[in-house]
């Protein structure tokens, strides 16, 4: 079977509490395990509303169909009350997680925030939101974080610099098409990142595919992908409007031969031969705005 590495991202504190619990039920019914990339602080999403002003994020918003998507609760939090902080509230949801055999990892401390100023932080307070949010679920979970996810693969050569301070065994930061190891400033090779190469839900439907034949559009696409195929799905649609929809596809999967795993599994024993490249701020498909590519090696030079 070849192997598909799923990722869930749990952003927000409806996510985590309704859609985190629905999936680790629904993964364990077909013997999948995943890697879980969790936020742990506060749930600020509806400030994500101003970006109505841009085009591409009003149309994306309008084509998914966002208020049965992702609910009212999701739309509005942090905008008239102060936004919940989600790992002292859930944090056994995040152990129960873990407790099932799948891969925990850090997502952000606060993900509207990481998502919206990241290209004005500097060093320092990268650094200090990876750090708030490592603390938070270490805490959580009694034990040592190997793994990140940068919220909406917003990530560049700071954001990669940042994290070979903080000792994981692989980071998911960028978009790509097979896991490698990102040249750092001084020139040697960071630590390795496994990129998402599949389109999710919301890049791809109204514009690509249809509900109908989304499934088979995802499965097609790993079939063809030159790399490795890494999907990624989310607590907020994925655990919650579009569990069914889901359940088709993990079934699906199985029946044209996939197999899900974490991450992790991806990567070789020997990293050392995983092949060198770049992350670099670009536009990408389906995305409103820019977030970090891969761009291997002699590419673009």
């Amino acid at each position: 079977m070849r192997k598909i590495g799923l990722r869930v991202d749990a952003d927000t504190y409806a996510g985590t509490r309704d859609g985190v619990p629905r999936l680790l039920d629904l993964l364990a019914r077909r013997g999948i395990c995943a890697s879980f990339f969790f936020t742990l602080g506060p749930d600020n999403m509806g400030r994500h509303l101003w970006r109505l002003l841009r085009p591409a994020f009003f149309w994306k918003m309008l084509r998914t169909g966002a208020p049965s998507l992702y609910g009212w609760e999701i739309i509005f939090a942090g905008t008239a009350w102060p936004g919940r902080r989600i790992a002292p509230a859930l944090g056994e949801i995040m152990r129960e997680t873990l407790a099932r055999g799948h891969e925990v990892g850090l997502h952000a401390w606060d993900h509207q925030a990481w998502q919206a100023h990241l290209p004005d932080w500097s060093a320092e307070e990268t650094a200090r939101q990876v750090r708030l949010g490592l603390e938070a679920l270490e805490g959580v979970l009694g034990r040592k974080v190997l793994c990140s996810a940068a919220p909406g693969w917003r990530a560049n050569a700071r954001v990669i610099g940042v994290k070979e301070g903080f000792s994981f065994r692989y980071n998911s930061d960028c978009r790509g098409s097979r896991p490698f190891r990102p040249m750092l400033a001084d020139g040697r090779p960071g630590t390795p990142q496994v990129p998402v190469s599949l389109p999710t839900y919301d890049e791809a439907i109204g514009v690509t595919v249809g509900e109908e034949g989304f499934n088979s559009y995802i499965l097609d696409a790993a079939r063809l992908c030159p790399g490795t195929p890494v999907y990624t799905i989310h607590a907020e649609v994925e655990g919650r409007a579009k569990a069914g929809l889901f359940a088709g596809l993990a079934d699906t999967a199985f029946e044209r031969g996939f197999e899900f795993c974490p991450l992790g599994d991806l990567l070789p024993e020997d990293v050392e031969s995983l092949p060198s490249g770049r992350v670099e701020w670009r536009p990408f498909p389906g995305r409103e705005g820019c977030l970090g590519v891969q761009v291997e090696a002699g590419e673009g030079a």
